[in-house]
């Protein structure tokens, strides 16, 4: 099921968070300085230590049981309307406390990375992770798709 090109980004209403790959470096770059109306008109290109953690994620879900995808869909709607009450609600289902004593499952541990490396990316990058997963899972992406717009008029 193919996506039309001109779709709106699903994190485009997510405060950016602070990017460790706008450091400055230190010292002039042998490369010719480029134009500014050139140089906007494409995003900057991807960290690799962001582009490593895309891929980490992406190996994980290949390998993630159905129900642990339905788990990844909601929280990754919730990043994607995080002021939206119903995806937030849903996630307090997942929380348990039951087993306080014993160590996580890898899964959970996955999880955390992920929200942890998430929470670093620009929101081109956001972007390009969907674009990145739609490539191999097509009906997933078309899911959270249609999540993210049953969300629309609920608050």
């Amino acid at each position: 099921m193919s996506q039309d090109s001109g779709k709106v980004s699903p994190f485009s209403e997510m405060p950016l968070g602070s990017s460790s790959s706008s450091m400055p470096l230190p010292f002039p770059s042998p490369l010719p300085s480029v134009p500014d109306n050139i140089s906007n008109s494409s995003p900057p290109p991807m960290s690799y230590i962001t582009s490593q953690e895309m891929k980490c994620i992406l190996h994980w879900f290949a390998s993630w049981s159905g129900p642990q995808r339905e788990r990844f869909l909601q929280d990754l709607v919730a990043k994607a309307v995080p002021g939206k009450l119903q995806p937030l609600l849903e996630s307090l289902e997942q929380l348990s406390v039951s087993g306080a004593d014993r160590p996580p499952c890898i899964f959970e541990c996955q999880l955390r990375l992920w929200d942890q490396w998430f929470r670093g990316w620009a929101e081109q990058e956001r972007n390009e992770f969907v674009r990145q997963l739609e490539v191999s899972e097509p009906d997933f992406v078309a899911k959270f798709y249609q999540a993210v717009a049953a969300t629309a008029g609920k608050d």
